[in-house]
Formats: structure tokens, C-alpha cells, sequence
């Protein structure tokens, strides 16, 4: 798969840690930075990663910032991102099957690499379900979508 990878300075350390372990999991990743620890702002990494997957430059996006939130609020501003924070696996994957999301954001100051790994994992393991009830409400969010970019 490949997977679109940000981060502000508050991830940088776990994103480095992710980029060598998700290329060793057989993942094209697209290290869309930061490239170094200095002080940036995590809307620019969540902007290049919401632009990677709409121009299908990558199938899936991970986020990381200091909590995984900022990120996520970014991330979510773009039609047709659904990015959430999961800090654990059940949602990590959940979210994907139910929500269809498709970018995860995680918080280097909540979680250690391990935890972050495993998170990984699952996130890009899960398909949609493509059962009625989730179609029919991921429609509805889409509506909201629509509405709300008048």
C-alpha cells in the first residue's frame, strides 16, 4: 500500500521510526516530512498528506504530531479526509472497516513506538466493510461534507 506520512516537530521522532518500519512491512511510504526536529506547524504535514491520498499519490495517510489531535483537525478541513485519532487498535482498525477512514493520527507524546506499530498495522490491514449500514451513513457524513462547502 502506499501510505502518505507526516509530521510537526512534536512527531518527527516517531515518524522517523515509522517510515524505516512500515517500508520493512513491504509499504511504499512517502515521507512527506518533517525532515528535521525544528519547531514547525502540524497544518502544513496534515495539508501534504490530505493532498497525497485526493490526488492518489498514496492510498492512506498517518499523521503524527505531539497528542495526534491537531493533526486530525487539520486533516478533517479537506473534503473527502477522514481522519481520527486512534491509540489503540480496535479504533485503529474500526474506523477503517465502519468510517471508511483514511488517515490515522497518532500523538508521539501519548504512545510509545510499539503501541504506534501495532496501531499501524491494523489501520492498514482493515478494508471497508461495505456493509448497508455503514454505506448509508458514510453517505450521510458526505452530505454534511457537501452542505457545509457552500
Amino acid at each position: 500500500m502506499k501510505v502518505a506520512l507526516g509530521s510537526d516537530h512534536g512527531g518527527f521522532l516517531l515518524k522517523e521510526v515509522m517510515v524505516g518500519f512500515l517500508a520493512g512491512e513491504g509499504h511504499q511510504v512517502l515521507d512527506l516530512g518533517a525532515h528535521t526536529p525544528d519547531p514547525s506547524d502540524y497544518p502544513d504535514f496534515a495539508r501534504a498528506v490530505a493532498e497525497a491520498i485526493l490526488s492518489k499519490k498514496a492510498d492512506r495517510g498517518i499523521l503524527i504530531c505531539g497528542s495526534g489531535v491537531g493533526a486530525s483537525v487539520a486533516a478533517n478541513k479537506f473534503p473527502g479526509i477522514r481522519a481520527a485519532v486512534c491509540h489503540d487498535t480496535f479504533s485503529s482498525h474500526q474506523g477503517v472497516e465502519d468510517d471508511e477512514m483514511n488517515v490515522l493520527c497518532l500523538g508521539e507524546r501519548v504512545i510509545g513506538p510499539e503501541l504506534a506499530k501495532e496501531i499501524a498495522v491494523s489501520f492498514l490491514s482493515a478494508r471497508f466493510s461495505g456493509a448497508e449500514r455503514h454505506i448509508r451513513r458514510l453517505k450521510k457524513v458526505k452530505e454534511i461534507e457537501k452542505e457545509q462547502m457552500k
